[in-house]
C-alpha cells in the first residue's frame, strides 16, 4: 500500500494543508471547554451578563473560524484524493494493458475490473479520510488530555487510563479485520466474475433454460459475500459500543472525582464541566477514529490488492543477443517455427509440442484440427501474445523475443476468433489498423475483405455508427470489418484465426481469392475448421492434441493423413471425397 503513495506526487501542498487546517480547527475546538468554564465560574456565578455575552461571542468566533478551517481542509483533502485516484486508475489501466496474455489469464478479468473500480474507490475514500481525520483525531485526544492536566492533575489521571484502553480496542479490532476485508474483496471478485459470465452468456443461458440454475448459483455466491460482510461488520461494529462503554465509565469516574474535589473547594463547577467536555470530545473523536480505522483498514486491504497487480511483471521482455538473418539485408520475409513447445501457466501438459515449419512471403499456411488441438495457440506465438516455453519462433530470420513488441506487431495483421469492434464509426474502427490510412487504402481493404457492400449500403457510409462490440451488425459483417481493419495496415504477416466462420461459402471463397491477388503478397496464416477454406493453401498443418500429425498440400494430406481425412469426410459427401481421392491417385 505504501508504494501507491507515489501517486500523491504533485499534491504535496494539498496533503500538507488539509491536515494542517484540520489541526487548526481542532486547536480552536480545544479552547471551547475553557470558555465554557469561564462563563460558568465568572459570568453565571457573578451574574455578569456582559461577560457572558462577550464569552458567547468568542464561542461564535471559534465556531466560525473552525468552520472555515474545516471547509478549507475538506477542499484540499478532496482535491488530493481525487487526483490520487485518477492517477492511480490511469497507471493501473496502463499497466494492465502492458501485461501479456499469460498474466491476464492468471489474474482473471473479473478481479482486474474489481481492482480498477471498487478497490480504487475504497483507496480514494481512505486517502480522503486520512488527510482530514488521521491527525485531527489523535490531536484532539491527546490535546484534550493535556488540557485536562492544565485544569486538574488528579482528575486528569482518568484520561491517562482511558486513552490506552481505547487504543487497545481500536487497534485490536483493526488488526483483526484487515485480513477479513481481503476475503470480502476476494468474494466480491467471485460475484463480479459470475455476473460478467452471466451477462456475456445470457443468450446461451436462455437457450438452455438455465435461468433458475444460474439465479440460484448467483444467490449462493452473493449470500456468501453477504455473510462475510455481516461477520466483518459485526466485529467492526463492536468498536463503537465498546468505546462508548469505556468513555462513559471514565465520565462517571470523572464526575465522582470532580464532585468530591468541588466539595473540597479544590475545583470549581466550571472546571468539572470543562473536564467532562474534554472527555466528551475524546469520545466523539474516538468514534470518528474508529470509523476512520474501519475505512482505512478496507483501503489498506484494497491498496495491497492493487499493488499486487502492479507487481505482476510482463513476461514478454525483449531479450538481447537473439539475432538471425537481417531482413533489411536479405529482403526476405518469413516465419519459422523451430521445435516450438508451449505450456500455459498452470496448464500442466503441453498445449503445443515440437512444432517445426517455415512459411515464406506470399505463401498461405492453412491450420486445421479438432477443438483444443492448439490452432489458436500456434498463431498466438507469432505476435508474442505468449512466449514459447521451448524452441524458437523466427520472424524475418530474427527471434521474436529480440524484437520490441510494438515493432513486431506492426508487421502483423491479426483477426482474432471473436470479432471485436469498438464504439464509434466504421472509419474509426478501420483506422485502428493504420491511423493515417488514406481513403483509398481503407476502401481497398474493404474490397479485399468483401465488406465494401456493407459500407456502401449504409446511408452514412464510413461514418456509420458502430455500437460497442459491434452489436448493431451481424456476425458476418463484424468478421468482414475486422478483416478489413487488419488489411488496412498492409501487413507482412496476416493471421486469420477462424475469422470467416460466420461467412457463407461463396463469400469465404471470394475472400480467399482476393487475398491471393494482393499485390504485397503477405504470409497468410489461415486457421479454420473448414477444409474448403484451406484446401487451396500452399501448405496445410494438421494439429491433433498440440502436435503436427500432418503437413502438406490438400491432395497429399488426403492420401497420407488419417486425421485430415476424417475431418474432410465429415464435411463432404463420400462420393465427392472419393472423386478427389481418385483424382489424386
Amino acid at each position: 500500500m505504501r508504494k501507491l503513495l507515489i501517486f500523491l506526487k504533485g499534491y504535496e501542498k494539498e496533503t500538507v494543508l488539509a491536515p494542517l487546517f484540520k489541526m487548526l480547527e481542532a486547536l480552536f475546538e480545544l479552547f471551547v471547554p475553557l470558555v465554557m468554564a469561564a462563563i460558568i465560574d465568572t459570568g453565571i456565578a457573578e451574574g455578569d451578563r456582559g461577560y457572558i455575552v462577550r464569552m458567547c461571542l468568542i464561542l461564535v468566533a471559534l465556531g466560525a473560524i473552525g468552520l472555515v478551517c474545516s471547509i478549507t481542509a475538506q477542499f484540499f483533502a478532496a482535491k488530493a484524493a481525487t487526483g490520487f485516484s485518477a492517477r492511480l486508475r490511469h497507471a493501473l489501466f496502463s499497466h494492465i494493458q502492458s501485461l501479456s496474455y499469460a498474466e491476464m489469464d492468471r489474474a482473471g478479468t473479473s478481479t482486474l475490473i474489481t481492482r480498477m473500480t471498487s478497490d480504487v474507490n475504497q483507496v480514494q475514500s481512505g486517502v480522503n479520510l486520512v488527510l482530514r481525520l488521521f491527525l485531527r483525531s489523535p490531536f484532539i485526544v491527546f490535546g484534550a488530555m493535556i488540557m485536562a492536566f492544565t485544569v486538574d492533575v488528579q482528575a486528569a489521571f482518568a484520561f491517562v487510563v482511558t486513552i490506552p484502553l481505547l487504543s487497545v480496542v481500536v487497534f485490536g479490532i483493526m488488526l483483526w479485520t484487515i485480513p477479513m476485508y481481503r476475503k470480502v474483496q476476494a468474494a466480491l471478485d467471485r460475484v463480479l466474475g459470475l455476473t460478467r459470465e452471466n451477462l456475456t452468456g445470457v443468450r446461451v443461458i436462455r437457450a438452455f433454460n438455465k435461468e433458475e440454475e444460474e439465479l440460484a448459483h448467483f444467490q449462493e455466491e452473493n449470500q456468501k459475500l453477504t455473510d462475510l460482510q455481516k461477520f466483518v461488520g459485526r466485529i467492526s461494529g463492536l468498536m463503537n459500543p465498546v468505546t462508548y462503554v469505556i468513555v462513559n465509565g471514565a465520565v462517571i469516574v470523572l464526575l465522582y472525582t470532580g464532585a468530591l474535589r468541588v466539595e473540597a473547594g479544590v475545583l470549581t463547577q466550571g472546571q468539572v464541566v470543562a473536564l467532562v467536555n474534554y472527555m466528551s470530545q475524546i469520545l466523539v473523536e474516538l468514534v470518528k477514529l474508529a470509523n476512520l480505522i474501519i475505512t482505512v483498514t478496507r483501503a489498506i486491504a484494497c491498496g495491497n490488492r492493487i499493488q499486487s497487480v502492479f507487481e505482476m511483471k510482463n513476461s514478454l521482455e525483449t531479450e538481447s543477443g537473439r539475432t538471425g538473418a537481417d531482413p533489411e539485408r536479405t529482403g526476405e520475409h518469413s516465419v519459422r517455427f523451430d521445435h516450438v513447445c508451449l505450456t500455459y501457466a498452470g496448464g500442466g501438459s503441453e498445449a503445443l509440442t515440437d512444432i517445426s515449419f517455415t512459411a515464406k512471403a506470399g505463401q498461405t499456411i492453412g491450420i486445421i484440427g479438432g477443438t483444443g488441438s492448439g490452432k489458436s495457440s500456434l498463431v498466438n506465438l507469432i505476435p508474442r501474445f505468449y512466449d514459447a516455453t521451448k524452441g524458437t519462433v523466427y520472424v524475418d530470420g530474427v527471434d521474436v523475443r529480440a524484437y520490441e513488441v510494438q515493432t513486431l506487431r506492426q508487421k502483423i495483421g491479426i483477426v482474432p476468433q471473436k470479432a471485436a469492434l469498438f464504439c464509434g464509426t466504421i472509419e474509426e474502427n478501420l483506422r485502428w489498423g493504420k491511423a493515417d490510412a488514406t481513403q483509398q487504402e481503407i476502401w481497398r481493404a474493404l474490397q479485399i475483405a468483401q465488406a465494401e457492400e456493407i459500407v456502401r449500403n449504409k446511408a452514412e457510409g464510413l461514418q456509420s455508427a458502430v455500437a460497442a462490440g459491434g452489436r448493431n451488425l451481424s456476425g458476418g459483417q463484424r468478421q468482414r470489418l475486422t478483416i478489413a481493419r487488419a488489411l488496412v495496415r498492409d501487413p507482412q504477416i496476416l493471421i486469420l484465426d477462424d475469422s470467416s466462420s460466420a461467412l457463407d461459402f461463396a463469400t469465404d471463397a471470394a475472400l480467399r481469392r482476393a487475398l491471393r491477388q494482393m499485390e504485397q503478397k503477405p504470409i497468410v496464416f489461415l486457421v479454420s475448421q473448414r477444409t474448403s477454406s484451406i484446401q487451396h493453401a500452399d501448405q496445410i498443418l494438421v494439429l491433433d492434441d498440440g502436435q503436427v500429425v500432418g503437413m502438406g498440400t490438400h491432395r497429399e494430406l488426403l492420401q497420407t493423413c488419417p486425421v485430415y481425412q476424417e475431418i474432410y469426410h465429415s464435411q463432404f459427401d463420400e462420393s465427392v471425397a472419393g472423386k478427389e481421392a481418385g483424382g489424386n491417385a
